[in-house]
């Protein structure tokens, strides 16, 4: 049986989609995610949901309402667990700040997060409109490319859905090269385990007639910074609409509609969305729009053009997916906001819109629509 899971950030017609937040504690969709549709379709069984970060912006789901989940003193996350246990063939997961990614990664699994593009949104909570990307978890390249080929393809819903015309022309751009390009400065800050695994891989390839060297590339490094401001203006912008009125946590101490908006979202929002929304009104406020939210768009497109000349020459862009292989609570519960820190790694896929691939503990990034070629790699380590 092809049974999968689904992290709480799809809505669904009977199950709640929460998002991981008491804002939407018991909501329930009429209708549902059409990659959920689509993979029913392929004979795909939703075996059930997992439990998120709220609203998909943290690092491993630590500040779910709904309590975070700890092996031992090490932080899991929902989606990876319950394909690492043998619960589920593979988990469809929402990647708005590299979470699924970094899950992954700690835990031996393949990740796909594709093309930005390549798989309908519709139907999931938004919250990074310009860089979320659905994404899978499986526990080997070949599930992780047929739940990907389930659910992949145009839909005329999304409006930043890719028409299939582009994205056959996307893919047949595509040429296999031989090379990997592991980028130096994507390495600061990583702990042994991570280098570790990076030389693993990069030996691992060496022995299958892929051509690795290493490259510094400054410019990318400047993606988790870039991305920060472009996720939480965005994120400020899409959770505007839970004010307590038409849907969500409605608050039972207010005396005018002021006070509705403002105390349903005191009470309902925790303390890392609550830091995101304050972050993101200030990046969109009338004195800093052009110097730091449109200075981020335009760093957006340098950093694409910079990966775009690494990628011409190679197949795939090799860095870490975190600091670290696993995090600890005492790490997590003493840095609030390290998910601000830790997609330092992830940004550079989530900015561009580029597809990525986790496998033996690293991530490959590769140019548009080359998620099989991507996925063709990840089976040599």
């Amino acid at each position: 049986m092809n049974k999968i899971v689904i992290d709480d950030m799809f809505l669904t017609t009977d199950m709640p989609t929460t998002a991981g937040s008491k804002m939407l504690e018991g909501y329930t969709s009429l209708f549902e995610a059409e990659v959920l549709t689509r993979l029913k379709a392929a004979d795909y069984v939703i075996a059930g949901k997992t439990k998120v970060g709220e609203f998909g912006a943290d690092l491993l789901g630590e500040t779910c309402y709904f309590g975070a989940e700890y092996e031992g003193e090490t932080l899991q996350y929902p989606a990876a667990a319950a394909v690492k246990s043998g619960d589920a063939k593979a988990a469809v997961v929402m990647d708005v700040n590299g979470a699924p990614r970094r899950g992954a990664a700690q835990n031996g699994l393949v990740s796909l997060k594709p093309t930005y593009g390549r798989v309908s949104r519709y139907g999931t909570i938004p919250v990074a409109c310009s860089g979320e990307t659905v994404g899978v978890i499986a526990n080997n390249a070949a599930d992780c490319r047929d739940v990907f080929t389930a659910m992949a393809g145009y839909d005329s819903k999304d409006g930043t859905s890719l028409p299939e015309s582009m994205t056959e022309q996307g893919k047949a751009a595509v040429t296999k090269k031989n090379k990997v390009v592991v980028l130096s400065s994507m390495l600061k800050g990583t702990d042994e385990a991570v280098q570790g695994r990076i030389a693993a891989v990069t030996d691992q390839f060496t022995k299958n007639g892929i051509e690795v060297v290493v490259a510094d590339a400054d410019v990318v490094a400047y993606a988790g910074a870039a991305w920060n401001i472009l996720m939480s203006a965005e994120l400020c912008n899409n959770v505007s609409r839970y004010d307590g009125v038409k849907y969500g946590y409605r608050t039972k101490n207010y005396t005018n509609i002021d006070e509705l908006y403002t105390n349903s979202r005191t009470e309902a929002f925790g303390e890392f969305l609550k830091s995101a929304i304050l972050f993101g009104s200030e990046t969109l406020s009338t004195e800093n729009y052009k110097k730091v939210y449109d200075k981020a768009l335009r760093v957006r497109r340098v950093i694409r053009d910079n990966m775009a000349a690494l990628l011409a020459d190679c197949d795939a862009l090799l860095m870490p997916a975190a600091s670290a292989l696993a995090y600890s609570r005492t790490l997590v519960e003493g840095d609030k906001y390290l998910p601000y820190k830790e997609n330092f790694f992830t940004a550079p896929a989530s900015i561009t819109g580029l597809p990525a691939v986790i496998a033996g503990g690293v991530q490959l990034v590769g140019n548009a629509f080359s998620e099989d070629l991507l996925l063709d790699l990840a089976e040599l380590v």
